[in-house]
């Protein structure tokens, strides 16, 4: 399930085709972000999503040598679903810089407290931040990497139609969303084996 060099376009191929992959890869993340609240948003990562990220990645940095490649490419495999989990970036997302600020230092652990749930399994808390630490006792980041590990049931039942449930218990900020919409449902359980 892991990208590989032989995934990627060259920077020539990607140039030309880029708008079109673009729109490709625009079109699939509207099946892939599920906001919960005003602030916070979960955007459940897959191949393809990694594969843009790569290839912008590699263009804005004129990266063609094989080393180089094989650095981005060490960097974001590990945001690919592995089929039997859903790895999502977090967002925590404010317009005013001013505001964002403020509420940093109010959401500290937020990551630990937001949750999926397959409909009649108990919830999934998110093993958060596995690359690096991203928060300190002041405040935490804006952006939080997430892995949701499922066991067969529940990856059998999502299979097969069952809702799947998402919110936050932190003490500062409150969301529940039952069940997630059926088109990001739809496509998130394509990620699981």
């Amino acid at each position: 399930m892991l990208l590989t060099r032989q995934d990627l376009l060259s920077l020539e191929q990607y140039s030309a085709e880029r708008d079109a992959f673009r729109e490709r890869v625009m079109a699939h993340k509207k099946n892939r972000r599920l906001q919960l609240g005003e602030h916070l948003s979960l955007y459940f990562e897959d191949k393809l999503t990694m594969q843009y990220q790569i290839q912008e990645v590699l263009r804005a940095e004129k990266v063609f040598e094989a080393a180089g490649i094989e650095e981005e490419l060490e960097a974001y495999n590990p945001l690919i679903p592995g089929g039997s989990n859903w790895k999502v970036t977090l967002m925590v997302e404010y317009k005013d810089p001013a505001e964002r600020a403020e509420a940093l230092t109010q959401l500290i652990g937020i990551e630990r407290k937001t949750w999926l749930q397959v409909e009649g399994f108990d919830k999934i808390y998110a093993i958060a931040n596995e690359d690096l630490e991203r928060e300190t006792d002041a405040k935490t980041s804006a952006v939080h990497f997430l892995r949701y590990e499922l066991d067969n049931e529940m990856i059998a039942a999502t299979k097969q139609g069952a809702n799947v449930n998402a919110g936050v218990e932190h003490e500062n900020y409150s969301f529940e969303e039952t069940p997630v919409a059926g088109n990001i449902r739809d496509s998130i359980a394509a990620d699981l084996a």
